[in-house]
């Protein structure tokens, strides 16, 4: 930035940070001659600069807030500073108003804080941060682009965990839907903003020097973080902000799902049915079993419930699902726990019982708050409206077996505007990001009170606090090849914002045809999340696909290798999810996490961590056959498919990637071992290619 262009800098901050809070050297905090002032904060072992600063373009300064419509630049000398070695404070008056900007040292972080006295009319606050030319930026969401989620797995797209240049509103959307208001910078510092209302971000999109944050609301806080390893700033804004929950081990286990479960009279091969449950989860449970595929979980999706759209009243549609609660008992038998769909809105007579007791009356004329199916949203502000849908709702299901809910739609019908005032006081648009939190916070209430830690819970909205009560899914991210792309950025950027419990729609979700190539390459990447959950597959199966080959011998194997893995897996996940409980470091970790100094490793975004000690590279384009991965210096590498070949770390190598292969690589010295991929591949196969007889499997099972 050439300084003989600005003009009227008012405020520049320069806080030189610190590598840890070891050193015992106190902040200098001061005023320079000209009036302008910097807060240094300084330390013998780390000098990384973060700069407030004026918009060349517009000729503004580092701070604005907004009143009335109007932005107004904070410039001028502060009419009161106060200063020492842990606090700097300034108050200017403008307008009639008192401005206050505080930095206060924290733990070797610094709070911040805008505020104005009288507040009234202030509707928002903003501010300028210089930009490195090779600055790398990433965080805020798990979408790989704003806007459209289609975006995200569009054709040619090549974003990927750098969000420098572009610009993102801070509004949960539909339904690709993980958002906070934390990202970190390659500089060694992050920033993470206090509060519910929205805001935006523009990451050198207007000025390639310039990355401008704002948002609503009558003032702004936050922390700075400053570290130059970016694993211990996603630790710490994962505790602040957490600390994220610890499913049980079961859940480590591969899932099984279908959108839509029919109940047929026959299975896929056209034996009759005389299995007393739905045809569909039977069949799939069958099956699962005679190839040996591990199922830990399987959930049923809406409809499952009776009305017109599957949930009217948390009461079973048994032409559906017959016999629901021996079902349970059947699957539970089977060591498999169920799930079942569930939404932030009631319909049936809990929509009329909700509205007569104001449970959803402050959404009640908006055409946020119904749908044409007539649904009345649930105020999760209202501690009474909580307590009812957790009795008549989700503990009724519990006591009847369920072991946790897959939550839905919480980012959709929900208003966004001020004009609505909620149960606890709050505007609509104060709260809607809040809201998918405090639907879960609901959820998991009441999961506790039945089942104590022994539940499941993975909504697809979350924001800021949502980790303390579930782990969560992608959401209905596209089929195609760029799907699984942005998925393999989604699970890498969720553990950065402090979302590590995670898994997507392995073959995505009815975006276009099911591709057998994507969701063999799906299943590899899917077996490296901590949830992996197969499904919906177009409410088919591989054993009946709606392509050659109708029985697919080749992907039932691929599902049978990676489930396997998956469950060898099971209580590493499992400990490294206590490990992020523990002390905030992801599960799945951006080869930057644990390598920063390393400048592939903030290049490589197809290969990452599976914990400390799996490296692993997702492929996601359809016809490739070897895939150049990136093995980091100071380790020595094992191929997982090959043992005897060990690779010095600091090297980038060519591996061979057939059908079902995915490149795994073992850290030496680790306790790690798969075991013989390559023949329990052989071993699928053999499996795979004897169809089995549905008519023997239902006679030797124990309905």
């Amino acid at each position: 930035m050439n300084k003989k262009n600005l003009k009227n800098l008012s405020l520049i901050f320069t806080l030189i940070t610190l590598f840890s809070c070891q050193s015992d050297e106190l902040a200098k905090l001061k005023i320079d001659a000209d009036g302008a002032f910097k807060l240094n904060i300084t330390d013998e072992k780390a000098k990384i600069p973060i700069t407030f600063l004026e918009n060349e373009i517009s000729g503004t300064s580092a701070l604005w807030f907004e009143s009335d419509g109007e932005k107004t630049w904070i410039t001028g000398k502060p009419e009161k500073v106060s200063s020492d070695e842990n606090q700097f404070s300034a108050a200017w008056i403008i307008d009639d108003k008192n401005i206050i900007v505080r930095f206060v040292k924290n733990d070797g972080n610094i709070n911040f804080s805008f505020s104005a006295t009288p507040d009234d009319n202030i509707t928002g606050w903003g501010l300028n941060l210089s930009a490195t030319p090779d600055e790398f930026f990433t965080g805020l969401f798990e979408r790989v682009v704003d806007g459209n989620q289609k975006e995200s797995w569009k054709e040619g797209i090549t974003e990927a965990l750098n969000l420098r240049g572009q610009k993102i509103d801070m509004l949960v959307k539909p339904t690709v839907s993980l958002y906070t208001p934390f990202h970190i910078s390659s500089n060694g510092y992050g920033i993470f903003f206090e509060g519910t209302w929205p805001g935006h971000y523009d990451f050198c999109n207007t000025n390639p020097d310039v990355v401008s944050i704002s948002f609503e609301g009558k003032n702004l806080s936050g922390i700075i973080y400053t570290n130059p390893n970016p694993a211990e700033m996603v630790k710490a804004h994962s505790l602040h902000v957490g600390p994220t929950i610890v499913p049980p081990k079961w859940a480590f286990l591969p899932w099984r799902w279908r959108d839509n479960h029919e109940n047929r009279p026959a299975y896929y091969d056209g034996t009759k049915v005389t299995a007393p449950y739905n045809s569909m989860l039977v069949e799939d449970m069958l099956m699962m079993k005679a190839f040996d595929i591990p199922c830990g979980v399987y959930w049923v999706d809406r409809p499952w419930a009776k009305g017109p759209i599957g949930y009217d009243d948390f009461e079973w549609d048994e032409k559906r699902l017959p016999n629901p609660q021996k079902m349970i008992d059947w699957l539970h038998n089977n060591d498999t726990r169920f799930l079942l769909w569930v939404a932030p809105w009631v319909t049936g007579n809990m929509r009329s019982e909700a509205l007569e007791k104001g449970y959803a009356q402050p959404l009640k004329g908006s055409h946020y708050g119904y749908n044409k199916n007539n649904v009345a949203l649930i105020d999760f502000t209202n501690p009474e409206a909580c307590k009812w849908l957790q009795e008549k709702g989700f503990e009724k299901m519990l006591k009847q077996g369920v072991d946790g809910f897959k939550l839905d739609r919480a980012e959709e019908l929900v208003p966004e505007t001020n004009d609505i005032i909620l149960s606890d006081g709050r505007t609509a648009r104060e709260v809607r990001n809040q809201y998918p939190v405090l639907y879960v916070k609901t959820v998991n209430e009441a999961c506790r009170n039945i089942k104590g830690d022994d539940f499941v819970l993975i909504p697809r909205a979350g924001y800021t606090g949502s980790s303390k009560y579930s782990g969560f899914w992608g959401g209905d991210i596209g089929s195609p090849p760029e799907g699984l792309r942005s998925a393999i950025i989604a699970v890498q950027r969720c553990a950065v914002i402090g979302f590590p419990i995670w898994g997507s729609d392995i073959g995505g979700y009815w975006q276009g045809d099911l591709d057998r190539e994507v969701t063999a390459r799906w299943l590899a990447f899917g077996c490296f999340n901590p949830i992996m959950e197969f499904g919906p597959t177009e409410d088919r199966a591989p054993w009946y696909m709606d392509s050659e080959p109708g029985y697919d011998t080749e992907l039932i194997a691929v599902w049978r290798l990676y489930a396997k893995i998956h469950t060898m897996l099971a209580g590493y996940s499992h400990q490294l999810a206590v490990e992020a409980n523990q002390t905030g470091m992801p599960i799945v970790r951006p080869l930057f996490l644990q390598y920063p100094d390393q400048p592939e490793a903030w290049k490589e975004w197809q290969t990452y961590m599976y914990g400390p000690d799996i490296l692993v590279s997702a492929l996601w384009e359809k016809g490739q056959t070897s895939q150049q991965v990136f093995l980091p210096e100071g380790e020595k590498w094992i191929d997982a498919w090959d043992k005897s070949k060990t690779y010095e770390g600091g090297q980038t190598i060519e591996v061979e990637t057939p059908y079902e292969k995915i490149p795994i690589f073992i850290r030496q010295g680790s306790e790690i071992d798969l075991g013989d991929l390559n023949e329990l591949y052989r071993e699928s196969i053999e499996l795979a290619k004897n169809k089995p007889d549905l008519r023997r499997l239902e006679r030797n099972e124990n309905f």
